[in-house]
């Protein structure tokens, strides 16, 4: 009893969920009036569409790699929803265009990544560029606005007082969670992320699967593009500008080690439930944007000297 007791103080979700419980008795001193509902409601806006691109992301840095290019591809499939809507398509045929450049921007990375072997952190570091110069291109930088009604609903509308975004993050967590823990691509995964090598020849269709991840990454960083357009009633070029880093961070900062292999999907939202309330709340309490960054970054550092001592003790045990 003692042994599975000590094994579950050791677990990151744990330590973030203390974090958590920390962090809301300080506020609860501070500023009680944050911790209510309907000010928790009203500032839970602001991180759907992070935690829909932050699951897909979790299944990539467990295979050990990364992208970048999440933040380009919301930006260029919003542009391109909002191109073809100002050149008089449908609303319905213009969700469709962005969702399938979204997909097929996370394909071209998957692709390079496994069948040309290019280092993940190069490729998607490359399209991030690429797609970001073809989303300021096409549009000349200007915004897109005046969707019709029905559309910019999906953003504004709520349904048993939650936004519509969170439903497709609370269905997305579940398909993905119990794929992750019933079926064996969950197994498949963290295998590649513990070593690609011995994955390779003990059958397992890495390139295949890796693939699928990233293509999954860029359907899903297409979605949250038009989410956040219907929420915004706005598409521009720059709007996923520097998502990549706050997606990873909160992965990250949940327990998914960066060397693959190690995390789960808990703990990611454990960690983006640590970032939302700190950085809502330093806005909140005292409105300064370093102090947001400083804060994150002090988590972030603790996050991984955190993993680093658990892994250390881990292997020395």
């Amino acid at each position: 009893m003692r042994a599975i007791f000590l094994r579950i103080l050791s677990l990151p979700e744990t330590f973030l969920s203390c974090l958590i419980i920390t962090l809301f008795a300080l506020i609860s001193q501070l500023d009680p009036s944050f911790l209510q509902w309907e000010v928790q409601r009203s500032l839970s806006s602001h991180i759907w569409e992070l935690a829909i691109m932050a699951i897909p992301m979790t299944l990539i840095i467990l295979t050990a790699g990364i992208d970048l290019s999440v933040g380009s591809i919301m930006s260029l499939s919003a542009i391109t929803a909002g191109m073809l809507f100002q050149a008089g398509s449908s609303m319905p045929l213009a969700c469709g265009a962005a969702l399938l450049t979204g997909t097929l921007g996370g394909f071209l990375n998957g692709f390079f990544i496994a069948r040309m072997r290019v280092h993940p952190l190069i490729i998607t570091l490359a399209t991030m560029a690429t797609y970001r110069g073809i989303a300021e291109g096409i549009s000349q930088a200007k915004p897109v606005s005046g969707f019709p009604v029905g559309f910019t609903r999906l953003g504004q509308d709520e349904w048993l007082n939650l936004p519509f975004a969170a439903w497709v993050f609370f269905i997305m967590f579940v398909s993905v969670f119990w794929v992750i823990h019933r079926r064996a691509l969950g197994v498949h995964v963290y295998a590649i992320g513990n070593n690609d090598t011995a994955s390779r020849f003990s059958g397992i269709h890495v390139n295949r699967i890796l693939i699928g991840l990233y293509t999954f990454s860029g359907f899903a960083s297409a979605l949250a593009a038009l989410l956040f357009v219907a929420r915004r009633n706005t598409a521009k070029a720059d709007i996923g500008t520097g998502i990549e880093l706050g997606v990873i961070t909160a992965v990250v900062i949940g327990g998914v080690s960066i060397f693959g292999g190690r995390g789960t999907l808990v703990g990611t939202c454990l960690g983006l439930l640590l970032i939302h309330e700190t950085r809502e709340f330093v806005s909140w309490h005292w409105n300064r944007d370093e102090f947001i960054l400083i804060v994150l970054g002090l988590l972030l550092i603790v996050s991984v000297v955190f993993q680093k001592l658990l892994r250390h003790k881990q292997n020395s045990s």
